[in-house]
């Protein structure tokens, strides 16, 4: 399982993006910023609460890739999204699944 977390700040709906891949199943996970721990990037975010998530297997879901793309768009510029699902693309089993059409 790889985790990774992307805190955005102010170019990101709460600021946070956090994915969890396993195998070819994939979370997306938007979070609010947890001012209580602080304002800047090296800030403690393990505890930041989940506002909303999407999950898909890459290899089972018709147009993964532009679900999560949407997804991602919908939360963040089209750049930090493109970088994002790149990580993904190099996380799952199956990548040649993970693509725009």
């Amino acid at each position: 399982m790889a985790t990774k977390t992307w805190k955005l700040g102010e170019v990101c709906k709460g600021g946070i993006i956090t994915v969890e891949t396993k195998g070819n199943d994939v979370a997306i996970i938007g979070k609010e910023w947890d001012y209580s721990q602080g304002s800047n990037r090296g800030s403690n975010q393990s505890n930041a609460k989940e506002w909303c998530r999407a999950e898909f297997n890459v290899k089972e879901t018709a147009g993964a890739y532009r679900q999560a793309f949407d997804f991602l768009h919908d939360l963040t510029t089209s750049y930090h999204a493109e970088q994002i699902l790149e990580w993904i693309k190099d996380k799952v089993e199956e990548p040649h699944f993970f693509n725009w059409y």
